[in-house]
């Protein structure tokens, strides 16, 4: 995959996962707000104060999140992205990581 490649599939699932965003702080469960930054970055900010930050990361050709739990690396594979130590995919472990910072169960 080369660099037009990965930017387009990366910013799909960056459109994705603001639109799975929206539609979680929209239902009214979770507290949180997101901005979406030039580059390919989203940032997740909570009420605590906490912060989740989404980026395309081009010279890796991954998405990295960095949230309270840990730093986190997907990378393409078969139209999915998938963690590069456990293989969980990108949405669920978003998710789950949406869920500890907000302290309530959040579904993207």
């Amino acid at each position: 995959m080369d660099e037009r490649e990965f930017t387009m599939a990366a910013d799909a699932e960056l459109a994705r996962i603001e639109a799975a965003l929206e539609a979680a702080s929209a239902s009214g469960v979770a507290d949180f707000d997101f901005e979406t930054k030039p580059g390919g970055v989203i940032e997740i900010e909570f009420e605590n104060g906490s912060k989740i930050i989404v980026n395309r990361h081009g010279a890796a050709r991954e998405i990295w999140v960095a949230a309270k739990s840990g730093g986190y690396h997907f990378r393409p594979d078969g139209g999915r992205w998938l963690g590069t130590r456990d293989g969980e995919e990108l949405l669920a472990a978003l998710a789950r990581s949406v869920s500890e910072q907000a302290g309530v169960r959040v579904e993207l």
